[in-house]
């Protein structure tokens, strides 16, 4: 009878982690740059050691020496992964929005607590005409500085290759990076990714693996509300089936300990 129970208990719980993960996906469906996450998910089977134990003697008819074997499903979370497909661009006009066309690539910006990788182009310049993100983060430069633009520029453009060109005058290129696996990647809160702790991650320069800049556009994200809207309908009864097993289960529990009881007074 605990079997039951265990399995639902199991799968409700995996279910409400897809459902926060579905949540959050839609909460950003007007994050610039943000990238979707998804969950897998895989049974496991408890073994017992009788169910590794084969019959003695194979061609008698006895009586089996072990119970058959009864390994019990629970489910649980296999792996979570960043879906960094690419998200549609949208037309702005603003000089400063830049959207990436590719997948495996990323803008490097320096934080208070060290560099980070981000995705969002939507960049904005401060009092003394440096590059920013909304957020305030410098977004640097190839060579790792930062990018000035001079007092009293008129017109900014950057090219497909990050190019920043102030009037007339080239002041710097926009760092582009790619990683050698974007799924030893992490976020970080604000748009911001960074490797996992304990792994190397191989950077490179995206612009020679094919990505290129578009000025004046952003990217939205990569989140389609009608399949998220459909995946959490399915999650929600798949949370009702597995409330609706470990009921069941309690009123079996509930039936059998009643019946014994009666027996044995």
């Amino acid at each position: 009878m605990q079997q039951g129970m265990y399995s639902g208990l199991f799968g409700a719980l995996t279910t409400e982690h897809r459902m926060n993960f579905i949540a959050n996906n839609l909460a950003n469906v007007n994050t610039r740059g943000y990238k979707r996450e998804t969950l897998a998910f895989k049974d496991t089977f408890p073994v017992y050691a009788h169910d590794e134990i084969r019959e003695p003697i194979s061609n008698l008819r006895s009586e089996p020496l072990f119970p058959d074997p009864r390994n019990a499903a629970r489910s649980r979370i296999a792996v979570s992964r960043i879906d960094y497909s690419q998200g549609a661009m949208k037309y702005t006009g603003n000089n400063l929005d830049v959207a990436i066309a590719g997948e495996n690539a990323f803008f490097r910006v320096n934080t208070p607590t060290g560099p980070y990788l981000s995705r969002n182009g939507a960049f904005v310049l401060n009092n003394e005409g440096t590059l920013m993100t909304p957020q305030g983060y410098t977004v640097m430069g190839q060579g790792g500085g930062a990018i000035q633009i001079p007092a009293g520029t008129r017109h900014i453009q950057i090219s497909g290759d990050g190019q920043v060109i102030a009037d007339d005058a080239v002041v710097g290129q926009l760092a582009l990076v790619s990683v050698d696996n974007p799924q030893n990647m992490e976020k970080m809160g604000g748009n911001l990714f960074k490797p996992r702790e304990n792994v190397e991650v191989a950077e490179d320069n995206a612009y020679l693996n094919g990505a290129r800049l578009e000025q004046g556009f952003v990217e939205a994200a990569n989140v389609e509300v009608v399949s998220e809207m459909v995946n959490m309908i399915e999650v929600q009864r798949q949370f009702e089936a597995y409330q609706k097993v470990m009921q069941t289960t309690d009123a079996m529990d509930r039936e059998a300990t009643t019946k014994v009881g009666r027996k044995t007074s």
